[in-house]
């Protein structure tokens, strides 16, 4: 393979170049639940596609998943695998399992041995509490209090070891979450924009679109006026040079 590579190379064959995911995602346990949160930048290369999209999926009513890496790949995995819970809460008549949701997830990605770019973090509440995993785009998976993903994960994770605490309050919870994913916003190139937030617990979901707004314009330009009779007089000027040339007016 190593060979084959190299002689594709002096034939002037340009290998796969490194991908970034592009994206701070990353999650947490707290007393009462899970709290997820996203930053809100989309990317195309070097350029910045989308400023405020949601990278925060719907699986199951008490399931939701954010997506890092291709983002066609993280809205088609997590939309079969939500379609699929769907089917099971109608055949089996009960709410769904975030193992289950889990499981599928990690099945189909490893099927395609990482060619699926979806690196995910994976957040419930069911029958047994509060559940928060990693899902890797090979199909491998962590399940730990608090993880990260994208490639502003090493400064949400730097923010999450130094101040993660057990039980933690809601509203420690939900500070704690989005100063990791502001560490990836100041510190990867990648992230940027918003904070997003999403809360479950046994009572439900709750999802704060744009939780902290860190990059808010400090000036807006409120945009270009002109005097009335601006236009008419640009246009009386051609027609009299028209008129000096013997052209006549159109």
């Amino acid at each position: 393979l190593c060979k084959r590579n190299a002689f594709l190379g002096q034939q002037g064959v340009k290998g796969p170049s490194v991908l970034k995911t592009g994206t701070t995602i990353a999650g947490v346990i707290y007393k009462d639940g899970i709290v997820l949160g996203a930053d809100t930048r989309s990317t195309n290369g070097d350029t910045v596609a989308d400023k405020n999209c949601e990278k925060i999926h719907y699986i199951a009513p008490n399931i939701w998943c954010c997506g890092a890496g291709t983002a066609a790949d993280t809205e088609a995995v997590t939309g079969m695998v939500s379609s699929a819970m769907e089917l099971h809460r109608l055949a089996t008549n009960r709410s769904s399992r975030v193992i289950t949701a889990m499981t599928m997830l990690k099945q189909h990605l490893f099927k395609y041995q990482g060619h699926v770019s979806a690196a995910l973090v994976l957040g419930g509440y069911d029958h047994s509490g509060p559940h928060l995993h990693s899902v890797y785009p090979h199909g491998s998976t962590d399940t730990l209090p608090f993880v990260t993903m994208g490639s502003g994960s090493l400064a949400a994770m730097a923010v999450f070891e130094s101040g993660y605490k057990e039980n933690m309050e809601l509203e420690d919870a939900k500070i704690l979450v989005a100063r990791a994913i502001e560490a990836g916003i100041f510190n990867d190139l990648g992230s940027g924009s918003n904070v997003d937030l999403c809360i479950i617990n046994k009572d439900g979901k709750d999802y704060l679109r744009n939780w902290k707004c860190p990059n808010e314009r400090t000036y807006r330009h409120a945009g270009f006026t002109f005097p009335p009779g601006t236009t008419h007089l640009s246009v009386t000027i051609e027609y009299a040079e028209r008129e000096a040339d013997g052209l006549g007016r159109v």
